[in-house]
């Protein structure tokens, strides 16, 4: 495996746009091992293979970059509902859309911190925050809150994530200094597809957005949506996408939509479960050392189905009460399909790149880092 200096990775954060998202071809691996010139022909390759096959690759893709018995929990709150002015075409929180979500104000800070306290003492490990916006323009004191939230969940030995639509650098960078751990800003699928599914905010736009979230040190949460009507060549060019970008996501979130009545999906068809399967195994494959979240539409698959997701190389969950607008399986009953077979959960900054963009801030920190799920020896199979 190739490896690459700090100034090595630094030269690549050059002006130039298109050096902005992408590495070239030649560009060398990272020092972790991960690559970074895939070609879509070789990800369509991998992601066509037997299933069976493909998930035995993607196995043990993940079990050397993984503890495989670990899975990360993780609670989302969604802060501020509907309201929104972007068209995206699965969303319930869209202006433009006649659905049963209504419009409400910023949460006030102390729910949101009982929510996190609530999170924490069933075993979560990373609170997120979602806010319906567009952007931050004209929010000055909507972001101050948000910024007392950040440093305040943080404080509590917690991973604190946010998702709160386009952010300027100096916005990134405000996030980072409160002590926001990740930015969750999805690319939803491939280049080629979306303009069918969005088009009040282009691709481009939402590549600068995390371009500014990784310059400004924060560790970057970004996946898609299947069941958009996409195609496979679809959920291919969301891999390559964030396969080629200076540095791996630290997160790829994988969502099944779950279509809402009164969006312009509400009739598709649900993702067939071995083309999830097929794309959760293949970005474990082009992105090993990237966690990969099993997210929204998960508590439709029973818990053998969940189990081959966790064998294909998923090591993240959302669990709780809710995901933003759509349901989410809770806390008891993730903890007891975790016990049956054998898994437990992440402590807080156990992802390596996490820690790494946490820097001195974790290691001189005395702030309780958040235990992860404890579970039973004798509960525990050795089914996986």
């Amino acid at each position: 495996m190739f490896r690459t200096s700090t100034s090595a990775l630094v030269s690549l954060r050059i002006s130039s746009r298109r050096l902005a998202t992408h590495v070239s071809q030649s560009a060398p691996t990272t020092a972790l091992g991960t690559r970074h010139d895939w070609s879509k022909k070789e990800i369509q390759d991998i992601y066509d293979s037997p299933l069976l096959d493909l998930i035995f690759r993607a196995a043990a893709v993940h079990r050397q970059y993984h503890d495989p018995k670990k899975i990360q929990l993780c609670t989302l709150m969604n802060i501020k509902t509907g309201g929104c002015s972007e068209d995206c075409s699965y969303c319930s929180q869209s202006s433009r859309y006649s659905t049963s979500t209504k419009a409400s104000r910023l949460v006030e800070i102390e729910p949101v911190l009982e929510a996190a306290r609530k999170a924490k003492a069933n075993g979560s490990t990373r609170f997120c925050m979602g806010a319906a916006w567009r952007d931050l323009a004209g929010r000055k004191r909507g972001f101050e809150k948000i910024l007392t939230m950040v440093s305040e969940v943080r404080g509590m030995g917690m991973e604190v994530c946010t998702t709160l639509g386009m952010l300027s650098p100096d916005q990134a960078r405000q996030l980072k200094e409160a002590g926001l751990t990740a930015y969750n800003h999805n690319l939803d699928t491939s280049r080629e597809f979306y303009p069918t599914v969005i088009t009040t905010r282009s691709y481009d736009e939402r590549l600068d957005t995390i371009s500014a979230v990784r310059d400004a040190g924060i560790s970057v949460c970004s996946g898609g949506i299947l069941g958009l009507g996409e195609s496979d060549a679809d959920r291919v060019g969301l891999i390559y996408e964030v396969s080629s970008m200076p540095e791996h996501p630290e997160s790829f979130p994988v969502n099944a939509l779950v279509p809402i009545p009164g969006t312009p999906l509400e009739n598709n068809e649900p993702i067939q479960y071995h083309t999830l399967l097929r794309t959760i195994a293949t970005a474990r494959v082009v992105l090993p050392s990237t966690i990969i979240r099993l997210a929204a539409g998960r508590q439709t698959l029973d818990e053998a189905k969940q189990a081959m997701c966790f064998m294909a190389g998923a090591n993240a969950v959302f669990t709780g009460e809710q995901m933003l607008t759509t349901p989410c399986s809770p806390w008891d009953e993730d903890k007891t399909m975790m016990a049956r077979w054998g898994l437990a959960g992440m402590r807080s900054f156990e992802q390596t790149n996490v820690a790494r963009k946490e820097g001195s801030r974790l290691t001189a920190s005395s702030e309780p880092v958040a235990e992860s799920l404890s579970v039973s020896p004798a509960e525990t199979q050795s089914a996986l």
